[in-house]
């Protein structure tokens, strides 16, 4: 056994200069491979022995645990690995060779850590069952030296090479039957008004999820006044998802909104929906703003109730569509897209927005609408912009007196 003594560490560290601390890191990590090893030796003795006898613990893992003051969990890697670099007796006293002796004959010399040890055993369970014992052998040789100055990619492509040396087939192909894909969903209404998605994907559909939000929650593009999108990734895939949701409901074929994008029930009082104050009940179970009734009610299939101010309903309307699929072509066709100045949302991605709103008297003609994502959507309906339509019928858009004081009309030029 090669002796390895411990590096003396300067009084004052600081003033030691680069190649010092290399050497000094180089030192104390053989130091401890050294001792890892020298350890590993003593646990593969108590084992053979038997740890029963010896101390009256059940195995060797237990005892190491108490001595170590390590959990099961964390002594059980440490033990297993010693008895594979070491060789050990049965219970009837004849020897069991080391699993890897190459590869202890290295870490005793310091020069290969727990890691690449663990690496390498990984890989010799790997080898198939009916490989001839010289070819194990010869294996693990390869492995041990190699594992002296490689790192794990060149062991993993060793682990290639070899494998394909001792099973050039390969495993037998099989043909299992599928499993049933396990996708689970649950929505649930808080208490406060917002709603809980949690899910469970299988490997496929949270691949095809992933791959779609991400395509929709990319950072806007930093607008013409300069302001980038600072919204957090959360944020951005929670507005992907809605935009994800749209595009679903507006699909012609599907069932129960036949291609519209929102349907909606309010329940609300007349003077509330046009002044935009107040709260309406949608569908019947949850609240939201009039403002919110007001832009819901852009581009959606509404049925509005009108009440008293005791609560009773005086006119339940008619179903009414806002937006035909006619208007709707026409509008992507003048448009092109999002028409607020510096988007580069597409038509698909937008809803029709009545300029004159329809609770005030606006009519539902193209004059009267404009295409505009949802987030642009938001800030038309909440914010200081305002939107008109020009005299050569195209909408401008009038920017808030803060980023523009004499708050000159804008077009989207990127559509």
């Amino acid at each position: 056994m090669s002796e390895t003594y411990l590096p003396e560490l300067p009084q004052e560290l600081w003033r030691a200069g680069k190649l010092e601390l290399a050497h000094g890191v180089q030192q104390f990590l053989q130091v401890m491979r050294v001792a890892s090893a020298g350890l590993g030796r003593y646990l593969a003795e108590i084992e053979s022995r038997g740890a029963k006898d010896l101390f009256g613990y059940g195995s060797t893992i237990t005892w190491f645990a108490d001595v170590a003051g390590l959990s099961r969990g964390e002594a059980r890697p440490v033990v297993n690995q010693a008895i594979a670099l070491n060789p050990t007796r049965a219970l009837d006293g004849s020897g069991v060779p080391a699993v890897a002796p190459t590869t202890a004959a290295a870490a005793a010399e310091g020069l290969v850590g727990a890691e690449r040890v663990q690496q390498v055993l990984e890989i010799l369970a790997r080898i198939p069952a009916d490989a001839s014992v010289g070819d194990r052998e010869s294996a693990e040789k390869i492995l041990g030296n190699l594992a002296r100055d490689a790192g794990p990619r060149q062991l993993a492509d060793a682990e290639a090479n070899i494998l394909a040396w001792l099973d050039p087939d390969g495993n037998e192909p099989k043909d299992p039957e599928p499993k049933e894909p396990r996708r689970e969903v649950t929505l649930e209404r808080r208490r406060d008004g917002f709603w809980k998605l949690t899910g469970l994907l299988d490997d496929e559909l949270g691949a095809r999820t992933a791959a779609a939000l991400e395509a929709y929650a990319k950072p806007r593009p930093v607008d013409e006044f300069g302001q980038a999108d600072l919204r957090m990734k959360c944020e951005r895939q929670g507005d992907a998802w809605a935009e994800l949701l749209d595009l679903a409901i507006a699909c012609p074929d599907q069932p129960g909104t036949s291609g519209y994008r929102t349907l909606v029930h309010v329940t609300i009082g007349l003077e509330e929906l046009k002044t935009g104050i107040g709260k309406a009940c949608l569908d019947f179970v949850g609240t939201m703003t009039a403002r919110e009734a007001r832009m819901a009610a852009c581009d959606c299939l509404m049925l509005p109730v009108v009440m008293n101010a005791a609560g009773e309903p005086l006119d339940v309307g008619r179903l009414r569509r806002f937006v035909t699929p006619g208007q709707r072509r026409a509008l992507n066709i003048r448009d092109r897209g999002c028409a607020f100045p510096g988007c580069h949302r597409r038509p698909k991605n937008c809803h029709a927005h009545h300029i004159h709103h329809w609770a005030d008297g606006g009519p539902t003609d193209l004059r009267n609408l404009v295409l505009l994502c949802g987030f642009h959507h938001r800030l038309i309906h909440h914010g200081d912009w305002q939107v008109l339509m020009a005299a050569d019928g195209l909408p401008e858009f009038i920017p808030p007196q803060y980023l523009d004081p004499l708050r000159r009309s804008r077009r989207n030029t990127h559509a």
